[in-house]
């Protein structure tokens, strides 16, 4: 669609511009047009100017059932009018949440709740910290777990900075910076040598169990099992970030798919379909640090466990409990996609490799192997930022940034996905045509 299609977003913009910096309340929502958003229904949302777009990004993965899915708003309708926040002592809600995520996830033994996943890893990497009496976390070249200064470096790095420093922002001390380590994923050697270097000091790893943050790097059993074990060996903790992965994949999380357990689960995104909600869980014994009476790791949070995020989990996970078939749904469509996109890019002879997991799909614009960042350095930037604002401009709404994702949601029809796929046979013959690809 062109900019022209886009009046009233520009002005909405335009006006967010004057009293919000930049436009947007987080750095990665300015995407140009469209500019604004009005509504959102199922698969689909719509711009401040009518036109309407099936969803691809859905909040970068915080909608999992689809947009306003009824089950989920009536639990929150439900909710208000009776309690809102009071911010003292607990409400039935928090215990039943926190039972839920126990009874669910392969690790949860105790569970506390957060606001939103980049809390519940700060929380997470304090008590590691805390527990072990150690000052070092490893993770991984392309892993994001949020904004908190302990992990806010080595994203989506160009190659000049892989592997070297690369903070996210200013503001941070290099002390902090410099208690983080960069390992390569799916290469335990990498890690190994890190523990060599750093003998007792490596409070924990941190993983996201598939690096959604740079599409969809598909972990080895071997590396994740082999991570397990050394860790162990190292007395340190292994910490999943199932912020995009929990739920998503299975209603365990990852760690229930591959079957390895580790001693600390993050995740909030889907865990509340869109609502704001997430947490920490993980072993008793780790977990009651957190404890107020006895333990010696803060938890504060005037929000944390309030009502209305507590009664949309609970829904949501109540829905995916009573419902199974949405793990079967939404891995043939993801499935139908990726084998879609290899049709097309081996028909038009383009250098692309679609991958992902479940409903998560990803066009890279490389060949393979694809295990580590090191092969995402090959990835042609150009083409897919070009490819996924070719798709949204054609009503496919498609974060034009690299290496970012794409979700199938429990709203998403085979119907959508064949149309994606023409759309997306367009788009890459016009790339072609112009020599982009």
């Amino acid at each position: 669609m062109p900019s022209s299609a886009h009046p009233r977003g520009q002005a909405i913009a335009d006006a967010a511009a004057r009293v919000i910096p930049g436009g947007v309340n987080s750095s990665t929502r300015y995407i140009g047009a469209p500019y604004s958003f009005a509504s959102a229904e199922g698969a689909y949302v719509v711009d401040a100017d009518g036109n309407r777009y099936l969803d691809y990004h859905a909040a970068f993965g915080a909608i999992l059932l689809g947009h306003n899915a009824a089950v989920v708003n009536d639990a929150v309708r439900a909710t208000i009018g009776g309690i809102d926040l009071v911010g003292l002592g607990v409400t039935e809600g928090e215990v039943a949440l926190a039972e839920r995520v126990v009874e669910i996830i392969p690790s949860a033994e105790s569970m506390i709740a957060t606001m939103s996943g980049s809390e519940a890893v700060a929380q997470a990497i304090r008590l590691a910290r805390g527990v072990t009496g150690r000052d070092l976390v490893v993770k991984f070249q392309g892993g994001f777990h949020g904004w908190s200064d302990a992990v806010a470096r080595n994203v989506i790095s160009a190659p000049d900075k892989a592997y070297g420093s690369d903070p996210l922002s200013s503001g941070i001390l290099p002390q902090a910076l410099d208690s983080t380590l960069i390992a390569e994923f799916n290469d335990l050697d990498s890690v190994t040598a890190l523990f060599d270097q750093y003998p007792d000091r490596v409070a924990a790893v941190i993983m996201e169990p598939i690096p959604h943050n740079v599409g969809a790097l598909l972990p080895t059993t071997e590396f994740v099992s082999g991570l397990r074990k050394l860790t162990e060996v190292n007395d340190a903790l292994l910490i999943f970030d199932e912020v995009i992965t929990g739920l998503r994949h299975s209603l365990g999380g990852y760690q229930e798919v591959i079957g390895i357990t580790p001693d600390l689960t993050t995740f909030g995104k889907g865990l509340a379909n869109g609502y704001a909600s997430g947490g920490v869980a993980g072993r008793r014994d780790l977990m009651e640090h957190f404890n107020g009476r006895t333990g010696d790791v803060l938890l504060a949070g005037t929000f944390n466990g309030n009502p209305i995020g507590c009664a949309a989990a609970l829904a949501t996970i109540g829905y995916l409990q009573e419902h199974p078939d949405f793990y079967e749904r939404t891995f043939a469509l993801g499935d139908r996609m990726r084998t879609g996109l290899t049709e097309i890019v081996t028909e038009l002879d383009i250098e692309a490799t679609a991958l992902g997991f479940g409903g998560v799909f990803v066009l890279y614009f490389t060949k393979p192997p694809i295990l580590g960042y090191r092969d995402l350095m090959r990835n042609n930037d150009e083409a897919y930022v070009a490819f996924h604002r070719g798709m949204t401009e054609r009503g496919f709404l498609m974060l034009p940034m690299a290496l970012k994702r794409n979700h199938i949601s429990g709203a998403h029809t085979a119907e959508d996905v064949d149309r994606t796929l023409d759309a997306a046979r367009d788009v890459l013959v016009e790339l072609r045509a112009t020599g982009t690809v």
